[in-house]
């Protein structure tokens, strides 16, 4: 059976997603889960957009054919090992042809329910951006670095909140030292589909709590109405002695590459002062990771003030601890904020 399918209800169907869009298109952005059979290779699609434009519609169709046919029993066998139910949803750009003529391939070859993903995945991105400016109850979780934000997050859900890991997401801790024992970065594009996999899974007429961070997590952005949503929320910050948040940093970082150490240094040497920086590689050839640490949260924390002065004064509730205790300091956040909800 082929038939189509509106974007809001794939989830629910809870089958197999293959995208037939070029590998370069998926790498961009895709569905998170899909699996990518791709109609055409990057060069065959530009080929085919070329014959287009200078030929007609006719020709770049004969192209594609050619291009297509060799490959048929392959899509088979590849559509077969990630749908072995024979159910299965489609999608390429906009709905079009590319996916159009792969699931009618798989109908007429055995597949019990094609469906094919109306708009594409363009109307799944356009439900993306929707969706993510919605209004939503924030928390935002605030602190110095080095004060273990993102533990606090996670001990936070243990409590039973809900929260969001933006810097997971983004595979970047968003300082320059941020991409140090990261993976790869994903596109803009795809973080925000990530960003939004996460989202549905909530209950949005309950708090969400994320961490307050920059518009850019390293070669991410946030989406603006959701970053304005951050900015305008209610700020719990955690206030850590710069002693003590310097120690957490050292039990990071000192068993990284020195090498990219001295690189992420390097990337912040116009900000903390030519003086300071070759006192922190000197420091850092000494294996003196704590006065290189201390040295680094001078400039960081004099960043993160000015962005937090920038806030709406009543909005920002200020926690000192002494310590870097994740968990404990996760219970006097929890315990501080739900006074806030109920006045």
């Amino acid at each position: 059976m082929l038939s189509d399918i509106q974007i809001e209800n794939i989830f629910a169907l809870d089958y197999p997603i293959i995208d037939v869009r070029s590998p370069g298109e998926f790498k961009k952005g895709h569905i998170p889960g899909a699996i990518n059979i791709p109609l055409f290779t990057n060069d065959e699609r530009a080929h085919i957009g070329t014959v287009y434009k200078q030929q007609s519609k006719d020709a770049a169709i004969d192209l594609g054919y050619k291009y297509v046919n060799p490959k048929l029993d392959d899509f088979i066998n590849s559509s077969l090992r990630i749908a072995p139910a024979k159910n299965v949803i489609i999608h390429c750009w906009r709905g079009g042809m590319r996916s159009r003529s792969f699931a009618k391939h798989l109908s007429d070859n055995g597949f019990n329910d094609v469906r094919i993903i109306i708009g594409g995945y363009k109307s799944y991105r356009n439900q993306v951006l929707n969706q993510l400016g919605r209004e939503t109850p924030i928390k935002v979780l605030g602190g110095f670095t080095g004060s273990g934000k993102t533990y606090i997050l996670k001990e936070l859900q243990k409590l039973g909140e809900q929260i969001i890991d933006l810097e997971g997401l983004a595979n970047h801790k968003g300082s320059a030292f941020g991409s140090i024992g990261e993976k790869e970065q994903p596109s803009v594009e795809q973080f925000e589909n990530d960003l939004y996999e996460q989202w549905q899974k909530l209950d949005l007429t309950k708090p969400v709590w994320v961490e307050d961070e920059s518009h850019n997590i390293g070669a991410v952005r946030i989406p603006m109405p959701f970053y304005r949503q951050i900015r305008s929320s209610r700020l719990f910050f955690i206030d850590i002695p710069k002693n003590e948040r310097a120690k957490h940093l050292v039990s990071e970082y000192a068993n990284c590459d020195d090498v990219e150490l001295a690189n992420s240094l390097e990337r912040i040497s116009k900000r903390i002062g030519g003086l300071n920086w070759k006192n922190s590689v000197e420091l850092l050839k000494q294996n003196k990771y704590h006065e290189v640490a201390l040295t680094v949260l001078q400039y960081y924390d004099k960043a993160y003030l000015k962005g937090m002065n920038k806030r709406e004064g009543a909005m920002v509730v200020k926690i000192p601890q002494n310590t870097v205790n994740h968990a404990n300091n996760a219970f006097l956040i929890k315990t501080i904020a739900k006074q806030y909800e109920q006045h």
